[in-house]
């Protein structure tokens, strides 16, 4: 009996062949396309390289350099990028780690008030309309 489980046991895996087959009437149509197409060609009725007069293809690609422009420099801030992202969130928990051994629990109270400091003065420069003349 099985018990249920909230984890997908892998199942093994079922033997499935799935079978070739010989169709003689296709076989034998496409022998008969081919053989009458060959006929045309030598009779000039459609051309040897067998692509149509009508028809132009081109390579969509063609037209997807043709405005190239080089590549974009990016204009990020460092404060913004995501390894000082990470590198700020990881010295923040050695900190917190460091100053919980050596402070106790008031040092969360320290970070909590440290970053409500640093979040005021970011969102200050980041509200406060900038000049034009600048």
């Amino acid at each position: 009996m099985k018990f249920p489980s909230i984890f997908r046991t892998a199942s093994p895996s079922r033997f499935d062949i799935k079978p070739r087959y010989y169709d003689p009437v296709k076989e034998e149509i496409e022998q008969r396309t081919s053989r009458i197409k060959k006929e045309m060609e030598a009779e000039g009725v459609i051309p040897k390289d067998g692509s149509n007069s009508n028809f132009s293809y081109q390579s969509g690609i063609r037209g997807a350099f043709s405005q190239n422009r080089g590549i974009k420099e990016r204009t990020s801030n460092p404060l913004t990028s995501t390894g000082m992202i990470r590198s700020f969130i990881f010295f923040i928990l050695l900190g917190g780690l460091g100053g919980y051994i050596y402070l106790g629990p008031v040092i969360f109270e320290y970070i909590l008030y440290f970053t409500g400091i640093v979040a005021g003065i970011y969102f200050f420069f980041r509200l406060k309309p900038k000049r034009k003349n600048e």
